[in-house]
């Protein structure tokens, strides 16, 4: 069974719900992920998304911020937010596809849009810096209640983190900006490393290559200029990273009409 799963953060589903539309009518993946839904539970396009033939959904939301959701082709089970740093600013969404899903029922799917920390790399004088790595903390307690490395799961979303030296377009113009220090990869990288799961983008396609999901706004030539950074991922379960095929950025959507400054990135797998 070949089997898709796409992370994008979309910043604001309602304000970009055709550009949702036109990925999933063209790329038809069996589930995407979005991030940074900006938009309250009663207001999520849901219509517009079951119109384009995905009838299961799955969302957290808050009004003008943050916001997570789940769209799947397969019915789904077990769907749970989890709240993290004593806040309930939808971050996290998770699901277990249900027995229609052929080889992938029974697949646990985990939704994050970790904190972007602001722009100083300092927790004493950061307040969302601080929130940030308290976040990433508490991300190490969750992998290890939720086992997500004893039975098939994927863990995606925007981390916000760029961890390797080949996910930025200067490794040494990067090393203090927020999103690429060596306090933020080093701790992702220890997460996910102890939660035993596969950077899926980074099994197949290794450094040096560089590979960015996400350019910035203020660059108005971001195609030219190519100053990306890779802050959306992958995670695989360790039974999983063997069949996965693929892992590929969209670059063109970033590029589309009013788009995100994030590009879809979609893992293929053969269960």
């Amino acid at each position: 069974m070949r089997f898709s799963i796409t992370t994008w953060n979309i910043n604001s589903v309602r304000l970009r719900i055709d550009q949702v539309t036109r990925f999933l009518s063209e790329q038809s993946p069996d589930v995407l992920c979005l991030q940074e839904t900006k938009c309250p539970v009663d207001k999520f396009p849901e219509k517009a998304i079951r119109a384009a033939g995905y009838e299961h959904i799955a969302f957290a939301g808050m009004k003008g911020y943050n916001g997570v959701a789940i769209i799947s082709r397969f019915p789904v089970a077990d769907i749970a937010i989890t709240g993290f740093c004593e806040k309930e600013d939808a971050r996290h969404i998770s699901l277990r596809l249900g027995p229609q899903a052929g080889e992938a029922a029974g697949l646990a799917i985990h939704n994050f849009y970790v904190p972007a920390g602001g722009d100083v790399a300092d927790p004493a004088v950061n307040p969302k810096f601080a929130h940030k790595l308290q976040f990433l903390e508490e991300m190490r307690g969750w992998a290890d209640r939720a086992t997500v490395a004893r039975a098939p799961s994927i863990t995606v979303g925007d981390l916000n983190i760029a961890p390797l030296e080949h996910d930025v377009w200067s490794h040494k113009k990067l090393l203090d900006v927020v999103s690429h220090t060596p306090l933020e990869t080093s701790t992702l990288e220890r997460l996910r490393e102890e939660a035993g799961l596969i950077d899926s983008m980074r099994d197949l396609r290794p450094e040096p290559e560089k590979i960015y999901s996400w350019w910035s706004y203020r660059s108005p030539d971001w195609n030219t200029a190519d100053k990306g950074r890779r802050l959306d991922h992958i995670w695989l379960s360790p039974d999983l990273a063997p069949v996965c095929r693929s892992v590929e950025v969209l670059r063109e959507a970033r590029g589309w009409e009013r788009p995100s400054d994030h590009a879809p990135v979609t893992a293929v797998l053969e269960l």
